[in-house]
């Protein structure tokens, strides 16, 4: 696929991770990412619509600091949730209510926090 920008839209994302084969390994199984490696501390991810990439460093972030949260959607919120666990994400906030629907926060091996979305519970 090659990249449009498009413009006045996000175009790329650029996270940390301290554990750049754990996070790759991660969002490969749970979301079907493809990844380029970019030298021994950088890897692209493609999602089919968003591109972006995870760079090594030490500190990640988390729902208690003030940071963008990304939220990807789910058509099954439960079983999503049990596949981040089963993939050795963490479920930081189990699923709950919020205005939209239902969602579910996790932290991801190596990398920060993320949440998921849906509709119904």
């Amino acid at each position: 696929m090659i990249h449009q920008p498009r413009p006045k839209t996000i175009d790329y994302i650029e996270m940390p991770s301290h554990d750049l084969e754990a996070t790759r390994r991660f969002f490969a199984a749970l979301l079907g990412w493809k990844f380029d490696d970019y030298g021994p501390d950088y890897i692209a991810f493609d999602d089919g619509r968003t591109t972006g990439g995870f760079f090594r460093g030490e500190k990640s972030w988390s729902e208690t600091i003030s940071c963008p949260l990304i939220v990807f959607y789910a058509s099954d919120l439960k079983a999503t949730r049990d596949q981040v666990a089963q993939l050795g994400g963490e479920v930081t906030r189990d699923v709950f209510q919020f205005p939209g629907g239902f969602r579910f926060h996790f932290r991801a091996p190596g990398s920060g926090g993320f949440a998921v979305w849906c509709e119904k519970e």
